[in-house]
């Protein structure tokens, strides 16, 4: 009999462990897709393309990897947009951010070699932020260091959403403008996409704890100096 009781119970015990595996997966999920969710809805309203694009005194290009002394692809999608906002009279400023000591080599410099010998940006209107580690550290730097209040945000689309609601958070009044991507298929698309979900995690950690830049530096007038010359 208990022979019995066991084999009828057995379905019942792996049905009822299922149901608990899947429930802890979902809320698992749903965890993980609150920060996402986040990045995603607080930047509504705020993304343009080039053509919509709003007017600021500053508009901040957000690094990312380097080609020894040329932009990346992506990257120099980015530069090239702004670069368009500058010239459209969009924005007055550029303000390049990116990491100085990077893996493939120096961001800022980089960029700013690119917008003003290739893309006719006057390099008086140009800054360079070399400690832009990440984009939490752009955001923050910008507002406290560069005292810049109010900016366009440009970056690929798959990274738009996360880089305004941290500005945002962070005190500054930003909106983002989704940079061109030739080289940009269909699966780094995605894959892009997937990387930058996971990250809204570390965003939303940063963004509760309201953490520090990595490099800590004094009030910077450069915006500021661009501005009035």
């Amino acid at each position: 009999m208990r022979a019995l009781t066991g084999l009828c119970g057995g379905p019942d015990r792996r049905r009822r462990r299922l149901l608990r595996t899947a429930a802890l997966l979902l809320v698992a999920l749903l965890l993980v897709s609150v920060p996402w969710l986040w990045t995603t809805i607080s930047a509504r309203g705020h993304a343009y393309d080039v053509d919509g694009a709003p007017v600021a005194d500053v508009v901040m290009v957000l690094g990312t990897a380097v080609d020894g002394q040329q932009p990346g692809e992506r990257l120099a999608g980015r530069l090239e947009t702004a670069a368009e906002l500058w010239h459209r009279g969009r924005a007055r400023v550029v303000l390049v951010s990116g990491d100085g000591r990077g893996a493939s080599g120096d961001e800022p410099a980089v960029m700013t070699s690119y917008l003003t010998e290739q893309l006719g940006v006057d390099p008086l209107r140009v800054v360079a932020d070399p400690y832009g580690l990440d984009t939490y550290d752009s955001c923050i730097r910008a507002r406290e260091v560069y005292g810049v209040e109010r900016a366009l945000v440009v970056t690929q689309s798959y990274h738009l959403s996360r880089a305004v609601t941290l500005c945002r958070h962070l005190g500054l009044d930003a909106d983002g403008v989704d940079a061109r991507c030739s080289g940009c298929g269909a699966t780094l698309l995605a894959r892009k996409a997937v990387r930058d979900y996971f990250a809204s995690g570390k965003a939303a950690w940063d963004a509760v704890r309201r953490r520090p830049p990595a490099v800590s530096s004094p009030p910077s007038r450069e915006v500021d100096d661009a501005l009035t010359r």
